[in-house]
């Protein structure tokens, strides 16, 4: 009766936290529009790393590098209890509801994908919502072992793949290197690519985004999301959230699970350029300290957020990150629109340093900010928020 309460008006913790990780995933992403997409796992692939370059990278590794994602996955599970219990109440079908909402958000992220940014998550999102529908009402601590334990695999996978290198043959060890560096005629083909016409950037997307969706999908997003989907679905229900749990709690975590967090992510950025970010460690190994970790700092976030929220602190940035956040998906599809533009279409891709892309991010969020205060004092939605919905209801609903 606790969450079916929570669910009746709109949860403000919910729309901060999920304006603050729209904002923020830029901070990374804003990597894979401007460069090679392989430099956003081996900064060393492309690009300067020395001076204001290296403070650049270490600044968005260590406070975003999944750590937004990650947010926004927990987010997602939440989302899927919210909104079918809300279908429930009203007497439609939770099925009917739940399906259609993500078979629209897999066409809106497939478009988004082969036709604007490779790097869309929403894809994967739907995919793994797919397979949530039957465990929403599971107990509070069954999704959370069980979420904890699927997020767990590539962990597991890493450390088989890390230890087994050495003994592998020279050309399977070859191949998977191949994922990790870029030759030289690898770099020209990718920056022609990207800094030519709309069909070459096309075809380069297509590749990169089937591989995305197939390959690193099942051997790595797909356990992550569907883990930490099933993490936000019980921290939902025990009403973490949305401020309800003992301020201690989220004390505890801010302080305890943010350090470790922090501390294990340093740890790691030392111990792969201590090995030249050669693809032996960094690649498996040397990736497991920041993939623990941001789990951490994203929960750290959250419970700071909701702290902010809870005692009324900061009422001007939370009134400001809530408006961002009730138009996510809007904010998130124009950040892809806007940083193509300038990386693909004026033909900057390539071009930017770290510390430059790290000023642009700053000047997008802004933007965003500003666009978003401005919107939703008008309408009741984002544009993709309005679609989506329309969509999934069959129907033109409201939007002023």
């Amino acid at each position: 009766m606790q969450v079916l309460k929570a669910t009746q008006k709109r949860i403000v913790e919910l729309d901060v936290i999920r304006g603050f990780a729209v904002l923020g995933i830029l901070l990374m992403n804003i990597q894979s529009f401007s460069m090679p997409g392989e430099t956003y796992t081996n900064p060393a692939a492309y690009g300067d790393l020395t001076g204001l370059n290296l403070f650049a990278w270490a600044f968005s590794h260590l406070f975003a590098d999944q750590k937004f994602m990650s947010i926004f996955s927990m987010l997602f599970g939440a989302s899927i209890v919210m909104i079918t219990q809300n279908a429930a109440k009203k007497g439609s079908s939770e099925a009917r509801v739940h399906y259609s909402r993500n078979f629209w958000l897999l066409i809106i992220g497939l478009v988004h994908a082969y036709l604007i940014w490779y790097g869309d998550i929403l894809t994967m999102y739907a995919f793994c919502a797919f397979l949530l529908f039957p465990v929403r009402k599971w107990k509070i601590r069954t999704l959370a072992v069980v979420g904890l334990l699927l997020f767990s695999v590539p962990i597991i996978i890493n450390l088989v793949m890390g230890f087994s290198l050495p003994h592998l043959p020279k050309e399977v060890s070859n191949e998977i290197a191949s994922g990790w560096t870029l030759t030289q005629e690898q770099l020209n083909d990718r920056l022609a690519a990207y800094q030519g016409s709309y069909v070459e950037q096309l075809n380069a997307r297509i590749t990169t985004a089937l591989m995305m969706q197939t390959q690193y999908f099942f051997f790595f997003f797909f356990w992550r999301i569907t883990g930490l989907m099933l993490l936000g679905m019980a921290l939902f229900k025990s009403g973490f959230f949305s401020g309800e749990k003992a301020e201690k709690s989220y004390k505890r975590i801010l302080l305890f699970a943010g350090l470790l967090g922090f501390i294990l992510v340093s740890i790691g950025i030392v111990k792969n350029f201590a090995h030249n970010w050669q693809f032996e460690y960094a690649m498996f190994l040397g990736s497991i300290f920041n993939y623990v970790g941001s789990l951490g700092i994203a929960m750290a976030y959250v419970a700071g957020l909701v702290l902010i929220v809870k005692y009324n602190r900061l009422p001007k940035l939370t009134r400001s990150l809530a408006k961002v956040g009730k138009m996510a998906l809007s904010n998130y599809l124009l950040q892809s629109i806007i940083c193509t533009f300038i990386f693909y279409g004026l033909g900057f891709f390539g071009e930017v340093s770290r510390i430059l892309q790290l000023l642009l991010v700053f000047a997008v969020w802004l933007m965003l900010v500003a666009f978003s205060n401005f919107w939703i004092q008008k309408f009741k939605y984002g544009v993709f928020e309005w679609l989506w919905r329309s969509l999934t209801k069959m129907r033109l609903v409201q939007l002023k």
